[in-house]
């Protein structure tokens, strides 16, 4: 059984599902940074680094439509304000898709603050905001994207924290046309990233270093070809993503991190929606 996709463009999904550990050196390129990016120990460890000059970046060579997206990170650890590290999958142009982890420096001994955000036909505003329930800085821990046909799942450490549900049913754009690279940067933004830019990059601090490894697609890779493409439905074990949602035991762990961790959901900020809050709100 095939799982048929409609593309608008002239370009086709080589649709074997490709399940692979990542090495930095084959399924990445360096984007900015004049060095500040390295790759390191045969291709298994990547470190992106940041000063006042300029921070530093790399993209994924493939882009995916639909995947399950995985990446081990180590954030800046001490004194992290005004410094953004993200990881996010991205269409191009102005009607682009996009799926948003960023992750909020904070003064020493203060949390992180996990933002997110899903973008669709150029449009986001669908910020939630979470902390961490350990710290960032001491370890790798893992950050996942699934996204499929049926929903967005953002995951930390194998745990659901949000969930966007295709609701194009109800009007509500969805991404499922748009192939996306996978994207990665440290950078600055001192003029909002901490306290809504009340607390400024401490430069003497620098260069601040965010590091990765272990990086892992199950995905469907986006190729040069005809218009139209099929994505096998087998039974594997490597394709259950595709199908994959919230089970019961899911919808209870992101219930916990909702009521115990979130700092702000789009969905409930009555001052920035007046007039009512968008449709998915109340679906």
């Amino acid at each position: 059984m095939a799982y048929a996709l409609s593309v608008k463009a002239s370009l086709v999904l080589s649709f074997f599902v490709v399940a692979f550990a990542g090495n930095f050196y084959q399924d990445f390129d360096i984007t900015f940074g004049d060095g500040r990016a390295q790759i390191l120990q045969n291709g298994k460890l990547l470190t992106l680094s940041l000063d006042k000059t300029s921070g530093s970046g790399f993209r994924s060579k493939n882009q995916y439509l639909f995947g399950k997206i995985d990446i081990q990170m180590k954030l800046v650890p001490g004194n992290s304000a005004g410094t953004v590290t993200t990881y996010y999958l991205s269409s191009i142009g102005s009607n682009h898709d996009e799926i948003d982890f960023e992750f909020l420096g904070n003064l020493s001994g203060e949390p992180y603050i996990l933002h997110t955000n899903v973008y669709t036909q150029g449009k986001g505003g669908r910020e939630q905001q979470f902390y961490l329930w350990f710290d960032p800085t001491k370890g790798f821990h893992s950050y996942t994207i699934l996204w499929n046909p049926q929903s967005i799942i953002f995951s930390v450490d194998g745990t659901p924290i949000r969930q966007f549900k295709n609701l194009e049913s109800n009007g509500i754009p969805y991404p499922k046309d748009q192939p996306m690279w996978m994207y990665s940067s440290l950078w600055d933004a001192e003029d909002w990233a901490t306290r809504g830019g009340l607390v400024k990059t401490d430069w003497s601090q620098a260069p601040f270093i965010a590091s990765y490894q272990n990086y892992n697609a199950q995905a469907c890779i986006w190729s040069s070809g005809s218009s139209t493409s099929s994505c096998s439905k087998s039974n594997s074990s490597a394709n259950s993503w595709l199908t994959e949602s919230l089970d019961s035991s899911g919808l209870e762990r992101i219930n916990w991190v909702q009521k115990n961790y979130m700092i702000y959901n789009y969905c409930t900020d009555k001052s920035r929606f007046p007039q009512g809050f968008p449709h998915e709100c109340s679906l």
